[in-house]
């Protein structure tokens, strides 16, 4: 994990937008693309894996698209999260170079989070096949929809990947394998996410289901009482290892490795790489007044004064009883280590 700097010193030092690395606002308008087209020899279809995970939404509603051995060798169908293990040793076992998930952005979480136990150090390059409700992580790789399995193997034969780091959260003092994702969030952000799931059972999803997710998350704090769950908002204490802290209530804490939102969304502030959180005040001040300037990726001075908090940490320490949200899945609180993992190279188009 990266060693936490210092996020926040007081009320004045969250709200800084440029507090912490301020070399990456620099770069806003240069995300991470790496071209590795020396490695295109790499890609037999004897060294490809791949991994469908049958219960994503595209797979359950029109099955899983057949994949020939002339493009992946290894294909496995984990039904369950208990199956992966065993899903993961045999790719591992056949020392591949490409792994490609087709699944949601649980699917991805789940894979690189069990990963390392099998393939150590050496995780293959990956690539995504957007087969889930959501596919956050697809939109901010510029990944269409149809992609399939023969597009993904064709782009990492052609050298071209896209790097991202993931969020690793580790319960502190636990022997527990770390959870790494791409988009955490605590507070309101996991009410929200109850919303959306009501909205993909109702038939939204992608970017229908953020929408609609954000209007009604929006509606229910702007027009409730003092009283309303939403406006009250949860205790986080924030911490960094040099004995910085912030310990108060929060309405939303909000933290991605992503760059590029659903919806073109930049609540994070501008496009950039690494480790990006969003802190807002509870209760949410003048909440109407300030979102459109905050989902347009502002990080003024004004929404800091206001209660609207921008930095890049890097990694924190977090207290927190309530649950907390990774790419879509509840988790419980406690005493987390939130960090920059390692990077990862994933094929793109």
């Amino acid at each position: 994990m990266t060693r936490p700097t210092a996020i926040a010193a007081d009320t004045a030092a969250l709200g800084s937008p440029r507090m912490l690395h301020d070399g990456l606002l620099a770069r806003a308008d240069m995300p991470v693309r790496v071209e590795h087209p020396g490695r295109a020899s790499w890609f037999s279809s004897d060294r490809i894996g791949v991994i469908s995970n049958a219960r994503s939404h595209r797979n359950k509603r029109d099955g899983i698209t057949g994949v020939s051995a002339e493009v992946a060798r290894f294909v496995e169908t984990p039904r369950r999260r208990a199956d992966l293990a065993g899903a993961l040793a045999r790719l591992a076992a056949a020392n591949i170079d490409l792994l490609v998930i087709d699944g949601g952005d649980g699917t991805v979480r789940d894979v690189i989070t069990a990963a390392p136990a099998f393939f150590g150090d050496r995780l293959p390059s990956l690539a995504v096949v957007p087969s889930g409700k959501t596919n956050a992580l697809a939109i901010d790789l510029g990944i269409p929809a149809s992609w399939t399995v023969e597009d993904a193997v064709a782009a990492a034969r052609a050298g071209r990947f896209a790097r991202r780091a993931p969020i690793e959260i580790a319960h502190e003092g636990s022997d527990a394998v770390p959870l790494r994702g791409f988009l955490f969030g605590a507070g309101a952000f996991v009410q929200a996410t109850k919303l959306a799931q009501r909205t993909h059972r109702a038939g939204a999803f992608k970017g229908l289901a953020v929408g609609l997710s954000l209007t009604l998350a929006l509606g229910q704090t702007a027009f409730g009482r003092k009283s309303n769950a939403w406006r009250a908002g949860q205790r986080m204490a924030i911490r960094t290892e040099d004995g910085r802290s912030v310990d108060r209530d929060f309405y939303i804490l909000l933290g991605a490795t992503l760059e590029n939102l659903p919806l073109g969304l930049k609540p994070l502030g501008p496009v950039r790489p690494g480790l990006k959180v969003l802190a807002v005040d509870a209760p949410p001040k003048a909440l109407a007044l300030h979102v459109p300037a905050l989902l347009a990726g502002s990080q003024s001075e004004r929404l800091a004064r206001a209660g609207y908090h921008h930095a890049d940490p890097g990694a924190f320490r977090l207290s927190l009883d309530a649950e907390f949200i990774l790419d879509g899945e509840h988790y419980p609180g406690g005493e987390l280590i939130v960090a920059t993992g390692a990077p990862i190279d994933f094929a793109v188009p």
